[in-house]
């Protein structure tokens, strides 16, 4: 196979691919679902609730809007907003950021680990250490691309300073350190459902997941308005509630998860032996971790070059994500970073590349993918000799 002449695009995710592997099932949901009459809040919400809860084996789950609305509220449900200040990374998506500032508190960031690309535990501690502003409250590692931060030593030293773990989950669906999935790690977890991701809806959508009984019903209450009874608001709260008809098209999707992420990795175990001798960076995985491969990732030095030449070839890469949050317009202003070296994050920012990875990837795409890689690597090579 080849991408180029009229063979169809290779994409970096397909949501209409993985609607057309289900949609028998998902189309029969969604008439389920229109049948019931109750549009907002109703079975389908409760039910995926549950089953996400069992698969994750926690007690709580709360369905909302959005994966940034979901850090939100786990924020503002363990009482956490202006005044406070709450550490993250700054090599993530911008709605880690979006979302402590949503809840009125303010970010701080911290530089990742040059292998996982997640939080790197001494950063951590440094910036711990050297904190000069509002006091600290929480901390939230970004399990980045499907791997898994380092809990075990985030947990030892959150735990030592009396910090909250907020893990954002957005791409981590499945992911695992030992028999334990990510999400069960901290005092609270957020998942963003969206449609590329491992678990994705047909639309935005989230949760929140804990085992405190009495967080899950703040945060149930926040999503809507903060009722404890219908039109009387105990907290002042926000309209951000999962929809039924992403309810009934996740439960369709929930018990297929665990085949889909394997198949993920087995299409990251071919990349990984198609391109061992490229010279490109490609990601490592420690032993009795579970990567969820959201994205497969590799590091190349004129990463510019090689998505255009993929591009040219047929195949879009994803570019996540080009710039740390310290780097963009947006924030560029902000005094983030209390005065933390971050060298490592504009770094890989600046050389990482997504290779297309989903469910419904063939291996005739894989090879081809792996193909054109390999022929940039040849001709950067010839050039070098």
């Amino acid at each position: 196979m080849h991408a180029s002449g009229d063979i169809t695009p290779i994409l970096p995710a397909d949501p209409k691919a993985q609607y057309l592997a289900h949609k028998t099932a998902i189309d029969d949901a969604i008439s389920r679902m229109l049948s019931h009459g109750h549009y907002i809040l109703g079975d389908e919400v409760s039910a995926f609730e549950r089953e996400f809860a069992q698969y994750l084996g926690m007690s709580q789950a709360i369905g909302v809007g959005s994966g940034t609305d979901a850090l939100q509220l786990a924020l503002r449900s363990l009482g956490i907003g202006p005044g406070h200040s709450v550490i993250t990374v700054a090599h993530t998506a911008v709605a880690t950021i979006a979302a402590i500032e949503m809840a009125g508190a303010t970010p701080v960031l911290v530089d990742i680990d040059p292998i996982s690309y997640t939080m790197s535990p001494t950063a951590l501690a440094h910036a711990i250490a050297h904190h000069q502003g509002a006091p600290l409250k929480a901390v939230i590692p970004v399990h980045l691309y499907g791997h898994p931060a380092d809990m075990s030593a985030l947990l030892a030293i959150a735990k030592q300073h009396s910090l909250a773990i907020i893990e954002d989950c957005a791409q981590a669906h499945g992911a695992a350190i030992g028999d334990r999935l990510v999400g069960t790690f901290g005092d609270c977890a957020a998942f963003s459902f969206y449609p590329t991701k491992n678990l994705g809806a047909l639309g935005d959508a989230g949760a929140l997941v804990c085992h405190n009984e009495e967080l899950a019903t703040r945060a149930r209450q926040l999503r809507q308005y903060g009722w404890k009874e219908r039109y009387i608001s105990e907290y002042a709260g926000i309209n951000t509630r999962l929809d039924e008809i992403q309810a009934a098209i996740l439960r369709v999707k929930l018990p297929h998860l665990n085949d889909d992420n394997q198949r993920r990795r087995l299409i990251a175990s071919q990349y990984n032996q198609g391109l061992a001798d490229t010279g490109l960076t490609l990601p490592t995985v420690p032993h009795n971790y579970t990567h969820a491969y959201h994205q497969y990732t590799i590091l190349c030095q004129d990463r510019d070059a090689l998505a255009s030449h993929l591009k040219s070839k047929g195949i879009t890469p994803a570019l996540l994500y080009p710039a740390a949050i310290h780097q963009q317009p947006a924030y560029q202003a902000r005094r983030f970073k209390d005065q933390q070296d971050l060298s490592v994050s504009e770094r890989i920012c600046s050389t990482l590349l997504c290779l297309p990875i989903h469910s419904q990837l063939t291996d005739d795409q894989v090879q081809c993918i792996i193909d054109v890689v390999r022929q940039y690597a040849r001709v950067l090579t010839d050039r070098l000799i």
